[in-house]
């Protein structure tokens, strides 16, 4: 299972780390991303890392302003988000991948996923 936390209200400008832990499972076997959700629109990708971190792809709108890592040790993805803007206001969730799909474009499809956390509400107010 994957338990995310770390949401909350902050200002345009300002920063804030979400946190998703996996339970019940090895987790250096996946590879882990974060997608969010706006009200009224789809689930998108924001960033990915590979299994033993080396490799990371992030969603253009982010790039430069959010950092995505892991800790293999403790289970544990994290996501940094710097420089907020109202438009990343969404619900944030972690995900976890097993598959042959840690490449730049299927890395995206919500389907190629194993497991979802629960998500974390991120408001960032203008």
């Amino acid at each position: 299972q994957l338990q995310a936390s770390g949401g909350g209200l902050v200002q345009a400008g300002g920063s804030l780390r979400v946190s998703c832990a996996l339970s019940g499972g090895p987790f250096s076997k996946y590879a882990m991303s974060w997608f969010r959700q706006a009200p009224g629109k789809e689930r998108e990708f924001v960033a990915a890392i590979s299994w033993t971190g080396m490799t990371i792809f992030y969603e253009d709108s982010v790039t430069g302003r959010f950092f995505i890592s892991r800790d293999n040790a403790k289970s544990t993805v994290d996501l940094e988000m710097n420089s907020l803007k109202p438009e990343d206001t969404a619900v944030y969730f972690c995900a976890a991948l097993s598959g042959p799909f840690f490449r730049e474009e299927p890395v995206k499809v919500l389907a190629h996923y194993d497991y979802w956390g629960q998500g974390t509400l991120v408001t960032v107010s203008s």
